[in-house]
């Protein structure tokens, strides 16, 4: 098989090459996408020598003033070009120590470079030589591979997952970013190395996680964590939601498989990575929260409150940003149930406000979570249930409008309080402040500084604070 390889990129290095008389090859990722026809801004060159001063050599023949970023305790150097981040590496060869994932390299051939590499369809190169320029060079049936739809290792799958198991979460990736399959003896594997996971860092972990949540069906991705006994060790809050019970006639769906349903809908309308992760977590208070009652069935209140709080410990464990980010997934936790509640009652317009001022900016998001968080089979419900939700939002807009409730900060402010009534910052501000703001989200006053300033007097009055005569 052979590839016209004419952008600017490869035809300057094959003229270094020539220039050089070294072997260099396009390999990796950018080869099985390009097979794949997709799209891949990353292109990694193996050079038969020093990929850092091939690189630099490419780099001065393209433009003089180009930085070259070089790694030389890994023998390899990079540089932007053409909006693609092109890497080089000198061809190697690895050992491992069983208490790390940092190789030992020494220099190699072309084929020891193959023989490192992780799964066969990572395993492929063009050649950029002037005799072979263009031809695929396939070792392990790579391109067999792509098209049987399978991730298979290279090389022995025991050896290659113990030396590396950051490649057991790379096989997962793949497989659910290209809606492929693992190999049976790759995936036994993966279950019999398991603990090797133990020598990974947890920033490198997650960030394969969350390569999964980020693809298309995200769900194929947890199911085979789960079977491998991955989850169990990386999100065990998720993986414990797995199960049903049946008791005295009642029966309550298997929350593992509907959390990850969630995150496959919701990975339809939005690219959002902390909705994608809220999806996911929206549900893992329901194991601690779970409880039967003769005349309900199964209960699970207040998981959303619990699952908040348990969001705390995963960001803590994973290294996620402690930050805004898990305020807003603690905050689509916390609320996913309440649009629900609101559509099975009569809305009124104070249930609306209170909505309103605690989703603030996010109000949008947490519909649409809502909207995915609709899984039940009967097309029935789910159509009494997305026009329920219709009727909410219509609401919500309705007393926007009116009210502007999103985000709004009570229109007397504590400073005028105390100015107005002669107090040092006190528990007696906090309540008038509080006093105002349940009053306007009740309806019982306008949301506007005259209403709020006469509420503010005959909420003192009632508390027997007097006006600062001073």
């Amino acid at each position: 098989m052979n590839f016209s390889l004419n952008q600017n990129i490869f035809k300057i290095v094959a003229e270094v090459a020539k220039e050089q008389n070294l072997e260099v090859f396009a390999i990796g990722g950018y080869v099985r996408d390009l097979i794949l026809g997709r799209n891949n801004k990353d292109v990694d060159f193996v050079v038969v020598g020093s990929g850092i001063d091939f690189a630099c050599r490419v780099a001065q023949k393209i433009n003089p003033k180009i930085k070259v970023a070089q790694f030389k305790n890994f023998g390899t150097a990079m540089f932007r070009y053409d909006d693609c981040d092109i890497e080089f590496v000198g061809a190697r060869k690895e050992s491992y120590s069983r208490d790390s994932r940092n190789p030992v390299v020494e220099n190699g051939t072309i084929e020891d470079d193959h023989n490192r590499r992780d799964f066969t369809i990572n395993a492929m190169a063009i050649s950029l030589n002037r005799e072979t320029y263009g031809q695929l060079v396939d070792p392990f049936d790579g391109i067999g591979d792509l098209n049987r739809k399978i991730i298979r290792t290279s090389c022995d799958p025991d050896i290659t997952f113990s030396d590396d198991p950051l490649r057991m979460l790379r096989a997962v990736r793949f497989a659910t970013q290209l809606g492929f399959n693992i190999a049976p003896e790759t995936f036994a594997s993966i279950k019999r190395n398991i603990e090797r996971l133990d020598i990974l860092s947890v920033e490198r972990i997650t960030v394969e996680i969350e390569k999964i949540i980020m693809s298309p069906r995200p769900s194929v991705g947890f199911k085979a964590l789960s079977a491998s006994g991955l989850l169990q060790i990386i999100l065990p809050e998720v993986e414990n939601l797995h199960g049903v019970e049946n008791k005295e006639g009642y029966r309550h769906k298997d929350n593992f498989y509907h959390s990850l349903e969630v995150l496959d809908n919701i990975s339809l309308s939005s690219d959002n990575l902390w909705l994608r992760w809220a999806a996911l977590l929206h549900d893992i208070g329901k194991k601690a929260t779970k409880r039967f009652d003769e005349n309900l069935g199964w209960t699970f209140h207040g998981h959303e409150y619990k699952g908040s709080k348990m969001a705390i410990s995963i960001f803590k464990r994973l290294k996620l940003p402690m930050n805004q980010r898990l305020k807003y997934v603690q905050k689509m936790i916390c609320l996913h149930m309440r649009p629900i509640v609101l559509a099975h009652e009569i809305i009124t317009d104070s249930a609306v406000r209170r909505l309103l001022f605690e989703a603030g900016d996010d109000i949008d998001d947490l519909m649409l979570l809502c909207d995915a968080d609709i899984t039940s089979k009967n097309q029935e419900k789910v159509y009494q249930f997305l026009n329920n939700y219709q009727l909410v939002r219509q609401k919500l807009k309705d007393i926007e409008e009116k009210d502007i409730i999103r985000n709004f900060q009570p229109p007397v402010s504590g400073e005028l309080i105390m100015q107005t009534f002669g107090l040092q910052p006190s528990k007696e501000v906090g309540n008038i402040k509080d006093a105002i703001k349940e009053a306007i989200l009740e309806g019982t006053i306008e949301n506007n500084f005259d209403a709020a300033l006469n509420y503010m007097y005959l909420k003192a009055a009632e508390l027997g604070i007097e006006k600062n005569t001073n």
